[in-house]
């Protein structure tokens, strides 16, 4: 796989993953007075997910540096 067909797949990922994170905060959000171990399952879940975005869009920043040097 070349290094542009890598970033096109890792933005896609990451768009994805975006949206998915997005989606559980707001369903935190609009979940109300509910299981608070729950919730903070969730909450966890959707850092876990951040962190793995912040990680992915380094490796993109990775890549296209490499695009820009070939």
């Amino acid at each position: 796989m070349s290094t542009k067909d890598d970033l096109r797949r890792l933005d896609e990922d990451l768009a994805k993953l975006k949206q998915d994170n997005q989606d559980l905060r707001d369903q935190i959000r609009d979940m109300g007075a509910t299981d608070q171990f729950e919730i903070a399952a969730m909450i966890a879940q959707a850092d876990e997910r951040a962190g793995l975005i912040a990680e992915l869009e380094v490796r993109r920043e990775t890549l296209r540096r490499r695009l820009e040097q070939d």
